[in-house]
């Protein structure tokens, strides 16, 4: 491995939320707050709890960043594009080539300048975690999403027990100003996390994408539909968003959306 590749964006981001994590936990454990006093009263479930959510999280972040989102292979299988053609059947559905990287997009796939490749279902490319969130990795990140946001409003609560403003400014400041600043970061995390996941409940209750959500104008196969095409109901769209069911393409499901929306009322 090149030296080079030790400093690369993704590796400098997930070293940088590793070590603010356990950073944070340790403010949360040196100061006076609930979480120190349960250590040293000799209750140690919540605490250990608390650790291994922290943990769980880190993990969670660890996997969705690492994992494949689900890019396009660029040599594709025989048998990929068998089933890719047969399913890309609707004349009024042709199939798009990327210009950058001139493979055969499948319905709701999109280019990332970032990763520099297609990545299948396409919802966007997340700084924070320098990868893309796609088809493969965005239940995970959903359920990311739920177990951060437990662990800040946790940290949240711990860090404001431990907060004590009746004291002169210049000792507050010393004893407690760390845990003040550690305080703000978890709220303005808290919130951050609590935006994104509202948004892509939302988003997975919808069978939509960030990318379909902010862009339909300029995406031609929502361009045909006045609805979303893929909305098949609340239950059937997280059944499919979480487990694969009902299984099926999505050429499949715009070319039934289409073939419904031109039959002639009975």
């Amino acid at each position: 491995m090149a030296p080079w590749a030790l400093l690369s964006p993704g590796v400098l981001v997930r070293t940088g939320h590793t070590v603010l994590t356990w950073g944070i936990t340790l403010v949360l454990f040196l100061h006076d707050t609930e979480l120190r006093q349960w250590e040293e009263q000799g209750q140690l479930l919540l605490p250990l709890t608390f650790l291994l959510l922290v943990l769980g999280s880190l993990l969670l972040y660890l996997a969705v960043s690492l994992m494949d989102p689900g890019y396009v292979n660029v040599q594709p299988q025989p048998q990929e594009i068998k089933e890719e053609q047969t399913a890309m059947v609707p004349p009024a559905l042709p199939l798009r080539r990327c210009r950058y990287c001139l493979v055969l997009q499948p319905l709701r796939a999109r280019h990332c300048c970032e990763c520099r490749r297609c990545v299948r279902r396409y919802d966007h490319h997340c700084p924070w975690m320098e990868n893309c969130v796609g088809e493969r990795n965005h239940p995970l990140f959903v359920v990311y999403l739920v177990l951060q946001l437990l662990v800040l409003l946790w940290g949240l609560y711990l860090a404001w027990s431990g907060l004590r403003f009746f004291q002169p400014w210049g000792l507050w400041l010393r004893s407690s100003g760390l845990l003040f600043a550690t305080f703000l970061l978890l709220s303005l995390f808290s919130l951050v996390a609590s935006l994104l996941l509202a948004s892509h409940l939302y988003l997975v209750a919808s069978n939509t994408t960030t990318w379909e959500f902010m862009s339909s104008h300029r995406i031609a196969y929502l361009r045909q539909h006045p609805g979303n095409p893929f909305d098949r109901g609340l239950t059937r769209n997280l059944a499919h968003f979480f487990c694969g069911w009902p299984s099926g393409s999505w050429e499949t499901l715009w070319a039934e959306e289409e073939e419904e929306g031109s039959s002639p009322a009975v």
